[in-house]
This record gives C-alpha cells, structure tokens and sequence, in this order.
C-alpha cells in the first residue's frame, strides 16, 4: 500500500496560522480590557445601580455626635449613635499623616484614586500566586469611598460590581476634594473601636489626647488599630497591638518618615494606657446635667427644622451645644461631694448599725416593708418579670433569692452576693445630694451635680426633684421686713406667737429654749433660725406678700397659702432656691438660671442663641438688707464653721435649713460673684439620722459648700473675688447692730404701730 507524503507546509500556510495566533492573543488581551471598560461605562451610567451624586460627595452623610461644650471650651460630653466628631486637615498631627500613609498608601500623593501597580501586584501575587500577606490594592481614596457609602451583605458576583463602583467614586472624590481634605475624611469615617468613631473621639479615649498632639507611637498604635479595631485593640489584645504598632513604625523607617534611631528607641516603649478611658453616658463629668439636657435637647430639636425641611437629630447631626457649666467648678462641686459624702455615709452606717427597722425612724415596721415593696414593683427587674409573664408569687421569690450582683459604694463598684429586695434597702440607706451654683449677674450654671452616681441613681435632685426647704426659706420672709422698710437691728420679741387658721391656732416653738422672751434683733434671730421671730413676721405682714415675692423670685412651684410656709414646709427645687437667692445678690433682680448660651450646626452656623430672663423683684435696699441678716448665720449663728473649720474668712451670706427629723439638711450660700445651693438627705423621707446634731443642714450640706468655695477660691484660673457685697449709695436704715437705736419706742414689745412705721 502506497504511503502519502506528509504536506510540507507552504509559506502561506504559515502567514495564515500566525495571523491566526496572534488574532487570538489580541482577543484574550483585549476581552477583559475591553469587559473591564464596558463594565466601568456602565457601572458609571447606572445601569448596575445608582451612584453618589456631586453633591452626595460634597456633603458625605454620616452620624456625628452632638457635643456638650462647656463655658471654659472643654467637651464635657455627647450624645451620638456612633461617637464621631469631625477634624480638619490642620488639627492632624504630622505623625499621624505620616503614619498613615506610609502603613497604608504610601503612592498616596502619586495616584488619582487607583494604584495601578498595587492592583497589579495583587493580580500577581495574590490571586496569581496565592500569597495572601501580599498587601491589599486599595488606596486610602478607594477605602474612604467603602466608609462613606458601605458595602451590604453582598454575594461574590456583587463585591465585584461593588468594587467598580468604589474606583468610579474614588475618582470622583480625587477630582472633588484635595488630597488633604481625603485624608481628613478617611480619619474621620473610620472605626477604632471602644464607641470610638473617627480619629478626635479614638485620641481622646485611648491616649486622653487631641489629633494634633499624639506622640508617634500613639499614632502608630491608632493606624495599626485600622487593620482590625477588635483584633489589634491595645485594651484587649495588648502584645499584637505592640506587634502591630511596631510594623507602623518600620514602615515609617522604609519611607523616610523616622530615622534609625528614633525607630529603635520607639519600637521598645510599652504602648501606654494609663489615660485610656472608654466614654459613656453614665461617666464623666457631669453626668446629671447631660442627662437633663438630653431631654431638654430633644425637646428643642422636635421644635426646630434644619434647612432641607426636616427636623434635627441629636444623635446624628453634629450639634455643638454651647453650655454655661464651667467645667473646673463643675469638677471642684463633684470633688466637694465625694469628699464630705463618703465620710457621711460612713457616719449613717455606723448611725444605724444593729438597729431595728433601718434606717427608718418614726414609723412602724409595716409601713417600711410598704415603702420596700413599692420601690420593688417599681424597679426595672420587676417590670422585666411582669412583661416576662411571671406570676406575682415567682416573682416574690425571685426577690428574696440571693444572686450576685453589683452595688453602689464610694470606694467603686462591689460584688455581693444579696436578695434584690436586701438591694432595694440597701440603696434606701444611701444619702443622696443635689447642689447648684450659679453667676447670679448673668444667671449663668456653672455647676450642677443632680446627685451621687448616674450609673446607679438616676433621679435628678436638682432640677426635678423637690423637698422640704425648711429654714432657708426665712430669709424670704425677712425680705418683706426690709421692704417695708425695717433694720436688721431692728428688735422683736422671741415670746410664743399663735396664728388663727382654718384648722385651729397655728404655734410654733423653737428648736431651743435659749434667748426665751428676749427681745431680739433680726440679724440675731436669723442667725438663729428662731422660729418664734419667724411667725411674728408673717403674722405681721402676712402670707401672700412673701408668696407674690418669691414668684417674683422664680419660684413657680406651688406653696400653699399657710402661716406654716415662714418655717419652710414648702416642697422646692434646689434649682429654684438657688435662683430666687441670686435675686439678694444681684441687687434685687431676678435673672432665670440658664444652661445653654448657643446651639450650632456641625458647619459652626448658629441656629440659636439664649438670652436670660430677668425681672425687678425688690429694691436694691431690700436685697442688701437680706445679705446683711444672711451675712450673722455665717458671723454668729448655724454656719459659723465655714469661719473655723473651712477657713473661709470672706463675706458670705448663707442660711442653713433642717427640716422635721432631720429628713433634709440644706445650706445656702452666697458670694458676690456665686450663689450655691446644696441639699441633702436620703431617697425616702423616713430614712435619716435620729438626731439633730448629725441631720442637721449645718452637719449634711454646709461641708459640701466649704469644701466647693475652698477649691473654687484656691483654683487661680477661675479669679473668684472675695470682695464684699456693693453697698448701694444710700441707707435708708442703721446696720450696725453695735449702736444703740435713738428711737426707744421702737424696741418695745408688741408694738405694731411703730414696728409698721419704722
């Protein structure tokens, strides 16, 4: 059989087969160049969904906190969803640029948004070659793009449409903003973990440090978080955070950004966390003035639209809260009360140790179980269990079951093992405090500490909460004495007084049988707190002139119209005292304490701005006549150990007050420049000290004021004046109780002619 000879190929052949070849090389190149662009086009037109407009990109969308400001410029707190707030290019430290760029972009300023050796690279040596610490290819532009408009749960067919979609929005951003603004947008959009959104809340919490003053190393540690803020979190995980920060670093040593010797002696240094302090809403300075201003403050936003036509949100919109707190007085008050407090609790333990029925006095033992069993149904344990479907015997039980828990002390928080019902009484034992100070010019707050622990007793006793005033309530009293014209030498007689009521004869007694049927001069019984002298006055002036003053005076609770009120029965606020006794000091005008100066746009617009109100209440006469009775409490009478023990040499006017069993200790005090006042006592009134030389104001809030005036006055930055009160140019009436009234018709008892003439 013949054999066929193989086709010897023509040089034809050969052209063709070549042409062939490398038609198809251009095809396999240029089919993904080609699907690439066609996906980009579009991608860029919206076929796979919608893009960031040119004014998404302008105006990025995120939740910023809203800040508390206080008067002095420190943020005192926030209210936020994610706790961010925005910096500029030029509150960044230079480190922490350099930082950032050398650990994650380093071409940063070479590319337009796509690092096309670095996806190169990753096609090489990652996907080619499976190396996965191989490094990413996105730029910081690309991962400020992700932050800004986040990735849903995508599949993997969608993460590459995604991806598109952030080097088309990448590019965008290059072409919109500078590479510093980019940088500025990146730090802020991230997450650093610990509540810590952006780069201004991740110094402040981790390092207690600005953007623009962190160390290199704490820079360091801030970018290394970046890479995982859980994994690398110096808090949790120290030794690979110090891993990781010292890798910051030996890039900042590859691209000239340290020299050898500074990376040497950075990369053994410890990461220090002394000043780390995660934030919430239960810590920090202030924390009952926040918690009243949130609600105050989303009062305020339901009231008012932002431009687009919606109303503003508090969590969200970046509000800078200008408040009149000054933070130093505001942490001198809450040293104050930590200091006398923690002694005093000490003192009520020990008070009621091994006594029955503690620490309620004067009532029986059924009674108490009753206010226990109140507070039980009220706590939020109980609502859970009822809502939960359990019966009320479960419930009962579940009450009295021990089961470990943590408690309020002042050396911390500490796990016991007790029955939530033991808890309930335990917290009854527990001496609660509200205290304000206030500008009486401008009636501006400077401090404001509602009560002890916001984490464990969140009722306000400030502004919200309202007790006995007692004998500072006197001084109100007085006040209509001096507008009608009478002398603080002026003398009355300290004799039983009766009053007709609708129920009976009203008499009151005093506390002491000291000075008994004396006559006395009104500076004296101030000073005192007779309560003989005190219904002698509202016996001779009546009860609705003092009623129509101390509305005059702000006070808009309501007092019942009864002779009783001239000893203090009325329920106040502290906030309310606090206000009406500025009026003696700011020379018998009214002005309304306020909180809030300003509130401003996360761009720094004002939206609003506050102004306080004001009105006449008394002469200038009357009001100094009143600093001069209050001035003998301080001198001679209930407070005279702000002189010995506190040292406190100055002219100040202050009444102390103590209301039936020792239930509430009050004191008053004024300064020309600060008027404060301070009250404290137990949640329920039947719990207090059974004797009066420990329940008394003098004993329970008097310290709490010295120790605050101590600081203040030793604090230089704050310039508090102890100059005495401006005497006005003229005195109708003698104030030196040393000289011997000219007039003796005017000393006699009972009477009321002269008295009413004077």
């Amino acid at each position: 059989m013949a054999t066929k000879k193989p086709v010897k190929p023509t040089k034809k052949n050969k052209e063709s087969n070549s042409n062939s070849l490398i038609k198809w090389v251009w095809i396999l190149v240029l089919t993904p160049v080609l699907s690439l662009f066609l996906l980009v086009l579009l991608t860029s037109l919206g076929v796979f969904g919608a893009l960031p407009t040119i004014e998404d990109l302008a105006n990025p969308r995120s939740n910023l906190a809203s800040e508390i400001i206080s008067s002095d410029q420190e943020v005192i707190g926030k209210f936020y969803i994610e706790n961010r707030i925005n910096v500029r290019y030029d509150e960044l430290s230079p480190k922490l640029v350099n930082a950032l760029i050398s650990t994650e972009d380093a071409r940063f300023h070479d590319h337009s948004g796509i690092d096309l050796r670095a996806l190169f690279r990753v096609l090489v040596r990652t996907v080619l070659g499976g190396d996965s610490d191989s490094g990413g290819g996105s730029t910081l532009t690309q991962q400020l793009a992700k932050n800004m408009f986040p990735r849903e749960d995508l599949s993997k067919i969608e993460v590459v449409f995604r991806k598109v979609k952030e080097w088309i929005i990448a590019t965008k951003l290059e072409r919109n903003y500078t590479k510093e603004e980019i940088l500025a947008l990146y730090l802020n959009t991230v997450d650093f973990g610990n509540q810590a959104f952006g780069i201004k809340s991740a110094s402040k919490i981790f390092f207690d440090s600005t953007t623009d003053s962190l160390k290199v190393e704490e820079a360091a540690v801030l970018v290394g978080v970046l890479k995982g803020p859980s994994y690398y979190n110096p808090n949790r995980n120290y030794e690979r955070s110090l891993n990781r920060r010292n890798v910051v670093l030996s890039q900042m040593l590859k691209y000239n950004k340290l020299s050898q010797n500074e990376f040497d002696s950075l990369k053994v240094l410890p990461i220090d966390l002394s000043r780390f302090k995660a934030e919430s809403h239960n810590s920090g300075s202030a924390t009952y003035f926040r918690e009243f201003l949130r609600d105050q403050m989303n009062a305020w936003c339901k009231n008012h639209k932002k431009p687009d036509g919606s109303t503003y949100n508090l969590y969200k919109d970046g509000l800078k809260i200008y408040t009149t707190i000054n933070s130093r007085m505001q942490n001198h008050a809450e040293q104050a009360v930590e200091e006398h407090l923690k002694e005093l609790q000490k003192q009520f333990f020990a008070h009621w140790k091994g006594k029955n029925n503690a620490p309620f006095y004067g009532i029986t033992e059924a009674k108490a179980d009753l206010i226990i069993n109140q507070a039980v149904k009220r706590s939020e344990r109980y609502r859970k269990l009822k809502n939960a479907g359990a019966s009320s015997d479960e419930i009962e039980k579940l009450f009295d079951t021990k089961v470990e828990m943590k408690i309020f002390t002042w050396n911390g928080d500490s796990t016991v093992t007790m029955s939530p019902r033991d808890s309930i009484r335990y917290n009854k034992y527990i001496l609660q405090t509200g205290m304000m100070s206030v500008e009486p010019q401008s009636g501006y707050i400077r401090a404001w500490v509602g009560g002890i622990n916001q984490k464990y007793f969140q009722y306000d006793h400030v502004y919200s909460g309202k007790r006995q005033v007692g004998s500072t309530f006197k001084p109100f009293v007085y006040a209509i004495a001096m507008q009608e014209g009478w002398s603080p030498c002026k003398e009355v007689p300290n004799i039983p007084i009766c009053i007709e009521t609708p129920s009976g004869p009203w008499c009151p007694d005093n506390s002491s049988k000291e000075n008994d049927g004396e006559l006395m001069p009104l500076k004296k019984a101030l000073a005192y707190s007779v309560n003989r002298v005190s219904a002698y006055l509202v016996k001779q002036f009546g009860v609705q002139p003092v009623l129509q003053m101390v509305k005059r005076m702000g006070i808009q609770s309501h007092i019942d119209a009864v002779p009783s009120i001239c000893l203090g029965t009325a329920d106040l606020s502290v906030y309310e005292m606090v206000g009406a006794m500025s009026t003696f000091a700011n020379k018998g005008v009214f002005v309304q304490p306020m909180w809030i100066t300003r509130i401003e746009d996360k761009n720094g617009n004002v939206i609003e701005q506050f102004i306080p109100k004001s009105e006449e209440a008394m002469s200038e006469q009357t009001a100094y006549l009143v600093l001069e009775l209050m001035k003998g409490v301080v001198e001679g009478g209930t407070a005279t150990r702000l002189r010995g023990r506190y040292k406190l040499t100055n002219p100040i006017a202050g009444k102390t007050g103590t209301t039936q069993n020792n239930s509430d200790g009050w004191f008053m005090g004024i300064t020309p420049e600060l008027v404060t006042g301070v009250w404290v006592g137990c949640e329920d009134r039947a719990a207090h000290f059974r004797s009066t030389a420990l329940g008394q104001g003098a004993n329970m809030a008097l310290p709490i004021w010295g120790l605050y005036m101590q600081k203040v006055y030793s604090d230089k930055k704050l310039n508090v004046s102890k100059a005495d009160f401006e005497r006005p140019p003229a005195l109708s009436v003698e104030i030196d109780c040393n000289k011997k009234s000219s007039d003796e018709e005017l000393t006699k008892p009972g009477n009321n002619e002269n008295f009413d003439n004077l």
